[in-house]
């Protein structure tokens, strides 16, 4: 199932034409919004985005893993992921199980 990827400038010209904002203004506040989300998920915090969903970084130990080509194992070191939980509106959203009336939102 291969889609389109949205990109940064995709999400400024969303936001200047909903809200009005000149193009530069959109573009600024889409990266104060992206930097601020990085850095919260850098210092470790939860960010919840209402109707959206939550990231969160968690610490996965060491581990052993194996090379699938050799068979031969290999220790994977301590390392921290961003995991992506969906909220149940996006969820429905998605499933086409919400009409756009119901969500109260609408994404350009």
């Amino acid at each position: 199932m291969a889609g389109q990827t949205v990109t940064r400038a995709q999400l400024s010209e969303a936001v200047y034409q909903e809200v009005g904002l000149s193009r530069n203004e959109s573009a600024q506040l889409v990266e104060t919004v992206l930097n601020e989300i990085a850095e919260a998920l850098a210092r470790g915090e939860m960010v919840k985005v209402s109707s959206f969903g939550s990231f969160a970084v968690r610490k996965k130990g060491r581990r052993i893993g194996r090379n699938p080509k050799t068979g031969k194992e290999v220790p994977i070191n301590p390392r921290r992921v961003l995991v992506f939980r969906a909220s149940h509106v996006l969820k429905d959203q998605i499933n086409g199980t919400l009409s756009k009336a119901d969500s109260g939102t609408s994404i350009a």
